[in-house]
């Protein structure tokens, strides 16, 4: 059975656990594939990809938002109301 492995570099549970630091910095910024039985299990993910990760996904919801909005027409706001 084949599996999709989303990351440029892959290793083994065992390898995590031997030298968790190490396993990450072989990822040289960039997600890392945890394999269990040659199984992508989970991805080891830098905290600078994690961040920048949460960040789009927050754009992408306030543009939902947003082009939800804009088909509702203009909203009439005062200023005593900001």
């Amino acid at each position: 059975m084949t599996h999709l492995v989303l990351a440029r570099v892959a290793a083994s549970v065992s390898e995590l656990r031997r030298n968790p630091m190490g396993t990450l910095a072989a990822g040289g910024g960039e997600p890392v594939a945890i394999l269990n039985r040659n199984e992508p299990a989970f991805y080891c993910v830098p905290a600078g990809v994690y961040e920048a990760l949460m960040e789009k996904l927050e754009d992408w919801e306030l543009n939902a938002i947003a082009d939800a909005r804009a088909d509702q027409g203009e909203v009439e706001v005062t200023l005593d109301e900001l």
